[in-house]
């Protein structure tokens, strides 16, 4: 595993925690990193609500890097509960979809991050609607 997704997974490690915010809403749980195509690292953590207004820590680490002025994804990490294995929902899907049409086929997914497994998200999310 290269350097990069090391800094990745310590500045996703750097953020979670899980937190109780109020009786309607939590925070932290999970926790994500985006590398930029400029090579700087983003970070977000879930936050989820009684009701639908929450969002996953992909999603907040993509808009912290958007509120930045940067508009690219290189690679995308997540430490979940499930030990940081598996792949982003299909609303973070669709989010890089949208943002990189045409160019999100080459975004890397950190998969296992304790196995080193990547994929391509055009792997995960094959003929999109968007293509």
């Amino acid at each position: 595993m290269d350097k990069i997704w090391e800094e990745m997974h310590k500045a996703a490690e750097a953020v979670l925690g899980a937190v109780t915010i109020s009786d309607y809403v939590t925070a932290g749980e999970v926790s994500a990193a985006v590398l930029s195509k400029s090579g700087k690292i983003y970070t977000g953590v879930c936050i989820d609500t009684c009701s639908t207004l929450g969002i996953c820590a992909e999603r907040n680490a993509i808009f912290n890097m958007i509120t930045n002025g940067e508009y690219e994804i290189d690679r995308v990490l997540c430490i979940s509960p499930n030990e940081g294995k598996g792949a982003p929902c299909g609303a973070c899907r669709e989010l890089m979809v949208q943002l990189m049409p045409g160019r999100y086929h080459d975004i890397d997914i950190m998969i296992d991050y304790s196995k080193g497994k990547v994929m391509k998200l055009g792997e995960l999310t094959p003929q999109w609607w968007i293509d």
